[in-house]
């Protein structure tokens, strides 16, 4: 089965494409207790056939980030932005056709999230946005979308789908080492998975990932940087202590999990009030580095904010033996060194994605696609031990230019091994 996988984060930074070749080798089981689906559950292969970043138009990557931050939208420009980027989505999964010269069995699009609805301490809602019809007419493939409704319907908080990923992915070698595993995913938001020996997962969003860090440079710069690139500027910056403690007193972070968050919560007023707090000015951001507090200070502390938000979060109680680190802030050597430093004083050790064999930068996208294949196939799923949600089968189908025909469902998945193409394979250059 191959599975085109289309996402962009909540840092707006492109439409990231992943063509991921499926193979299920089914793995016989006993049927359960009152259970009439089958006792299939399958070993999947993932083999990852083409990888790519399109980046967004520089005039509608300025209108998500607004409405993002809460930029009233009339119903007329709520439905082009809507159409927009599902016509956006389309030609990124259209690419993917043209670099692997195959058109897959199923697309899965996250989508563009807006907004996260979290009130009284769950989540209420979340809005993704991408016309899916666009995808399934220009490509002629059905497509899943409206990834999270589901689990937030049923009591869960519609993220972090990186449990279900990280479950599969982790899960025996947890239980093989008697030993909990964590990972997490920097992107604009840090979410963060723990695999238990048992098999549970407790997922929940730590706090920001970069999307603090990607807010000042851009404020900074008038937009001619969007981030920190390669930490160059927190390298060189002083962590500001007072700064610091004002930002980690913020009432997030000693919420109690399950919880998740979003751009509505860290935005750049977080960092303005603090900087009030602390009495460093009028709480503005100047658009020089040389301003005071310089940006290069401001990075510091702000890498320093992600790095300990991870690394805190993790429970002590599970004392996981590894650390594994993916999205755009494992590019981030700076970043990275901070989170190996702290973890290292908890006996954890911190290392990319990348040397288990899944590029940083596209781990959420394989994700997303076995999500794709779990409901392909009927299977229910939960996102982490630790919610309230019952299980669902995750999104909605909008069938392609023929009638959907789904296949008998599954029991579930047992595991998952991830294998990647090499140039020969892709028809093309990899990432």
């Amino acid at each position: 089965m191959i599975v085109s996988s289309l996402q962009s984060g909540t840092s707006a930074d492109g439409i990231d494409v992943a063509v991921v070749e499926f193979t299920l080798d089914p793995v016989v089981g006993e049927p359960r207790s009152g259970d009439s689906r089958p006792s299939a559950r399958p070993a999947a292969g993932l083999r990852v056939r083409h990888t790519a970043t399109l980046d967004w138009e520089p005039e509608l990557r300025a209108r998500i980030l607004a409405a993002s931050a809460g930029e009233t939208l009339s119903a007329g420009a709520f439905c082009e932005l809507d159409t927009r980027l599902g016509q956006a989505f389309a030609s990124a999964a259209a690419a993917g056709v043209d670099a692997t010269a195959v058109t897959p069995d199923l697309v899965v699009s996250h989508g563009q999230t807006l907004f996260h609805w979290v009130e009284g301490g769950r989540a209420r809602g979340t809005l993704q946005l991408g016309e899916p019809a666009w995808i399934a007419d220009r490509v002629g493939a059905p497509v899943l979308s409206h990834l999270r409704a589901a689990d937030i319907a049923a009591g869960g908080e519609g993220a972090p789908l990186m449990a279900l990923f990280d479950r599969l992915w982790l899960g025996a070698e947890a239980a093989a080492a008697d030993r909990a595993i964590a990972t997490v995913n920097l992107g604009g938001i840090a979410n963060v998975q723990v695999v238990r020996p048992s098999g549970e997962v407790i997922a929940f969003d730590s706090g920001p990932g970069n999307a603090l860090l990607d807010a000042v440079v851009a404020r900074a710069t008038g937009g001619e940087a969007g981030c920190d690139e390669g930490g160059r500027l927190a390298a060189t910056g002083h962590v500001d202590r007072r700064l610091l403690d004002e930002l980690l007193g913020h009432p997030y972070f000693a919420a109690p999990v399950p919880k998740t968050t979003g751009r509505e919560t860290f935005d750049l007023g977080v960092v303005d009030r603090a900087l009030d707090a602390v009495g460093s000015g009028d709480g503005s951001i100047a658009a020089s580095p040389l301003a005071t507090p310089p940006l290069e200070d401001l990075c510091a502390t702000l890498t320093e904010l992600t790095a300990r938000t991870v690394v805190n979060a993790i429970p002590a109680t599970d004392a996981p033996t590894d650390l594994i680190v993916s999205g755009g802030g494992a590019l981030n050597p700076v970043l990275l060194a901070r989170l190996g430093a702290l973890a290292a004083d908890r006996g954890i050790r911190v290392e990319s994605s990348d040397a288990r064999g899944i590029d940083p930068a596209f781990k959420e996208s394989l994700m997303f696609a076995l999500v794709g294949v779990l409901s392909w196939h009927g299977v229910p799923v939960r996102l982490s031990a630790a919610g309230s949600g019952e299980p669902r089968v995750a999104g909605r189908f909008t069938p392609g230019r023929m009638p959907l025909q789904l296949p008998p469902p599954l029991a579930g998945v047992a595991s998952v091994t991830v294998t990647t193409s090499t140039a020969t394979d892709l028809g093309g250059t990899p990432r």
